[in-house]
């Protein structure tokens, strides 16, 4: 390595007390998000979200004191223990948001700004 190049290296070491030199990390460009469009219509939701919602609903009743953490575990058990008959109204109200969305977003013109 040239000296000047292990020079340009000393200098973007970052120091700290007692620990071994380690080189500085260089800052990537954040890309621009892009905006959403406020009009664009609602992804549908999967079956397990229209589950979790009635069941969500139910276990605030009869266990108040539950984390939002501790709520959505016990929303994904109770839906890996149901079988597909259980699951079935939940299948099928998640079909009819999909209709819905299809529907709209084939009927959903983009705006140029």
């Amino acid at each position: 390595m040239a000296p000047k190049a292990k020079a340009e290296k000393a200098e973007k070491a970052v120091k700290s007390p007692g620990k071994a030199v380690k080189p500085a990390k260089e800052k990537k460009e954040k890309k621009e998000k892009k905006e959403k469009d406020p009009n664009a219509p609602k992804r549908p939701l999967s079956g397990y979200m229209y589950f979790a919602k009635h069941h969500r609903e139910e276990l605030k009743k009869t266990e108040p004191g539950l984390s939002l953490g501790e709520v959505g575990k016990a929303c994904g058990a109770a839906w890996s223990k149901l079988d597909d008959k259980a699951k079935a109204p939940f299948q099928k109200e998640a079909e009819k948001d999909k209709a819905r969305y299809e529907k709209e977003k084939a009927a959903y013109v983009p705006q140029d700004d």
